[in-house]
Formats: C-alpha cells, sequence, structure tokens
C-alpha cells in the first residue's frame, strides 16, 4: 500500500487557550509534511480576521501552503474580494471557495444584497484572478439543499466549470458512500481530483449531530459501537480502529490523497496517519 498525501483542516482560535491549541496541533502535524493545512472561515465572516491572522502565521511558521476558507456570507462582493486580496498579500494563495452556512439560526441560505449569489459566482471571480489554487466541497451523501443526488454531482460539475481545481468532500463513516460518488462523479464528466474528507471522532456525540445537519449518513452499526465503546471506556480506541480502517479502505481502491478535519485536536489524527505509514519528515520552524 503506497503512503497516501496527506492535509489537515484547523480552525482559528478566538482565545489565548485556543490559539495554544492551534499552535500544538500545528507543531504535532506539520512534520507529516501535508499538502497543506486548511483554515476554516466562521459563519457570516465571523471568524474573517481571525482566519487571515492565523492563516497568515502558520503559513510563516510552518513554511507549508495554507488554503484558507472564503464563503458567501455575510458581505459584498467587494469585501469577499478584498478579503481574498489579503490572504494574497499574506502569502496564502490557496483558497477553499464556499457558500457557507445560513446565518443566525436560519433554516436557508440567504444571499447579501450586494453578495455572491452562491459559490459558483465566487469561484468565477477567483478564477478570474488567475492567482489563487482553488478548492471546493464536495458531498457523497449529497448536500441538504440539492433535490437529489443527480442535483448535487451536476452543481460539483458547475464548479469545476467555473474554474476550481480540486474538492474536498465532506465527512463520511462508510468507504462505500465515498467509493460511489466518485465513480457518479467519473460518469459525470467530472476528472478534476476529489479528496475524501476525513473526521477522527473525538467525541461520538458531537460527530452524530454535526452528520445529521449536514445529511451525513450514520450507519446503525455505529452507533452501537460507540454505545458499548463507551460503556468499556474505549471510545478512543475505537475512533482509532475505524478511521485508521476507512482510510486503508480507500487507499486500497486507488485514493491517493486524504483530508483530515483535526478540529484542532491532533493526537488521533497524528496516530491514524502512523498506522497508513504517514511518519513524520519535517520539524516545524520557530515563530520568525
Amino acid at each position: 500500500m503506497t503512503n497516501p498525501a496527506v492535509s489537515f483542516e484547523v480552525f482559528p482560535p478566538k482565545t489565548v487557550d485556543a490559539a495554544f491549541k492551534l499552535w500544538d496541533t500545528a507543531q504535532a502535524l506539520a512534520p507529516l509534511a501535508p499538502r497543506f493545512f486548511s483554515v476554516t472561515y466562521g459563519a457570516g465572516g465571523t471568524t474573517r480576521d481571525l482566519t487571515h491572522d492565523a492563516a497568515h502565521v502558520l503559513r510563516r511558521t510552518s513554511g507549508l501552503p495554507v488554503s484558507a476558507h472564503l464563503t458567501c456570507v455575510g458581505a459584498s462582493v467587494a469585501d469577499t474580494m478584498e478579503q481574498a486580496e489579503k490572504f494574497h498579500a499574506a502569502g496564502v494563495t490557496d483558497i477553499v471557495a464556499l457558500r457557507g452556512d445560513p446565518q443566525n439560526g436560519e433554516e436557508r441560505f440567504a444571499a447579501h444584497p450586494e453578495g455572491f449569489k452562491n459559490s459558483v459566482e465566487l469561484i468565477e471571480a477567483l478564477a478570474l484572478q488567475d492567482k489563487f489554487t482553488i478548492r471546493v466541497g464536495a458531498y457523497p451523501d449529497c448536500h441538504p439543499d440539492a433535490a437529489s443526488q443527480h442535483a448535487n454531482i451536476q452543481y460539483l460539475k458547475r464548479k469545476f466549470d467555473a474554474g476550481a481545481h480540486e474538492a474536498i468532500t465532506q465527512f463520511f463513516f462508510e468507504p462505500k458512500s465515498f467509493l460511489r460518488f466518485r465513480d457518479q462523479c467519473a460518469a459525470a464528466g467530472i476528472t478534476k481530483p476529489i479528496v475524501p474528507g476525513i473526521l477522527p471522532i473525538t467525541n461520538w456525540t458531537s460527530a452524530r449531530n454535526f452528520a445529521t445537519r449536514c445529511g451525513t449518513k450514520i450507519p446503525a452499526w455505529m452507533e452501537e459501537a460507540y454505545r458499548a465503546a463507551e460503556r468499556d471506556g474505549r471510545t478512543e480506541l475505537l475512533s482509532t480502529a475505524l478511521c485508521a480502517e476507512l482510510c486503508s479502505a480507500l487507499v486500497d481502491e486507488g485514493v491517493d490523497a486524504l483530508h483530515f478535519y483535526t478540529l484542532n485536536r491532533p493526537d488521533l489524527t497524528r496516530d491514524v496517519c502512523r498506522a497508513l505509514g504517514v511518519t513524520p519528515q519535517t520539524a516545524l520552524s520557530n515563530v520568525a
């Protein structure tokens, strides 16, 4: 089995303690020589400046590419593109272009009156700049707002046609979810890379709730496994085994890159990478 390339998602800190957790995460995972770190963007741009600062610091201290999230929520076209320019000026030339979640607990996404109406418009604007590597989201279990899986895949194709270079999927719990999706995308004429998003489960209740919100299918056997593991105090062992097994199955089916949602908790992700043969290659430099 060839070792897969890896990348890691982190979120920007809002407190001093959270800043230390982010730094610890970077120290733990940067030596694995990831393709990039991605930094999330809060709903409605609530972490816009924090995302910029975290992306800048990660880029400067790790020497690795950083892919900053950018959404359409709560900002005009001018403000969104200004943020993209700030990323570029900070040496962050990779962007994860997303529509973003509905604001303020609303059920449906509502575009800013002067903003991008959807992710395709954002991708087109970024592509016209011709200076960003553009990544986008993809949904193996179908986006909650999509009318069907066919519509879900056609919309992903529109994002690639608009100028996206690569997609990263929402997390999923069984390899068949991604493999089926990959085959469907290929049948639809999508030829650009689609990287599976992997969630090492540090808290089953939180993961289950998030899965419900984003339309990820939860296998009945998994519910039962975590109930038993919680009784026996073995949830960490179960999470490591299940995540490593999921990744190994994907690699066996020809997947050559994995993207981990770390939640700024590096230990489980690092353990899974080790199980896959991804071991430290470099050391994280000191802050300049």
